[in-house]
């Protein structure tokens, strides 16, 4: 089990240094490093990011960053897909579900290669106002139809993808809330880290209750990742963002050209 703790400790460090997008190269480490099909790999990766995300969560919850609301209607769309997905992804064969994880994994190594090469922070430019909008004198979101009905899709479709592919879902919400509200980065990144904590737990559950999650792996992983996410902290804000974001898109584009190549073996 000291192999799956040192994974464990990679994927913690990642996700130290470049943010909970990075826990999906979670299953892909599990895949190789211990041998395991990406139906069993899923829900221990879940674990992994759910139980980092937990962290960062509760940590905006008490600097106040978090939209709690939002967050819980968001997850709990989620939740109600994640068995969904969780039901699929131990019905599929092992090489079409390697093929799907690899080109979501192209698509989170690509989009994360494009954000190194934006500078500043400033939100992009918008034709027309989100629907979801912040109310600055209460500090909350006003609440409407169309806002619901966008933050839903996106947890039905984040919770999905959960299940499916045994990721925390990240490099779906952050998008999301960047397009569909107008909240800022450090509220967007802090109630993203609440859903995927929320929709993983969920998923973690799910998986447990059917005898999907193999504990003996599970838990030397899920310590070595908390771990390593401990560690990562103490390095991250003094390494440039952009260099950590397009290493971590090379590797990923690597990893999941080697799990096509697995996948049409």
């Amino acid at each position: 089990m000291t192999l799956v703790a040192l994974l464990g400790f990679a994927v913690g460090i990642v996700l130290a240094l470049t943010g909970a997008g990075g826990g999906i190269l979670a299953v892909p480490l599990l895949v190789f490093g211990a041998g395991l099909s990406m139906a069993e790999a899923g829900p221990i990766g879940l674990l992994a990011v759910g139980l980092a995300a937990s962290l960062g969560a509760g940590m905006g919850l008490r600097s106040g960053t978090v939209r709690y609301k939002a967050a819980l209607l968001v997850a709990a769309a989620g939740v109600l897909c994640s068995p969904l997905g969780l039901w699929l992804a131990q019905r599929m064969p092992n090489r079409p579900l390697t093929a799907v994880f690899a080109v979501v994994l192209l698509y989170v190594a690509l989009r994360a290669w494009r954000r190194s090469r934006c500078t500043g922070d400033a939100p992009p430019e918008r034709g027309k106002p989100p629907p979801c909008r912040l109310d600055t004198t209460r500090g909350k979101l006003n609440w409407t139809a169309p806002c619901a009905r966008a933050l839903c899709w996106s947890g039905l479709v984040a919770g999905g993808l959960s299940g499916l592919l045994g990721v925390g879902g990240g490099f779906v919400m952050v998008p999301a809330l960047q397009r569909f509200t107008d909240l800022g980065t450090q509220s967007v990144l802090a109630t993203s880290l609440a859903v995927i904590a929320l929709v993983s737990m969920a998923g973690v559950a799910a998986s447990a209750a059917t005898g999907h999650l193999q504990w003996p792996v599970a838990v030397p992983f899920a310590f070595g990742a908390l771990a390593g996410m401990g560690a990562g902290r103490l390095v991250a804000a003094r390494l440039p963002a952009a260099r950590l974001q397009q290493g971590f898109a090379l590797v990923s584009a690597l990893v999941a050209v080697a799990l096509l190549v697995r996948a049409t073996a």
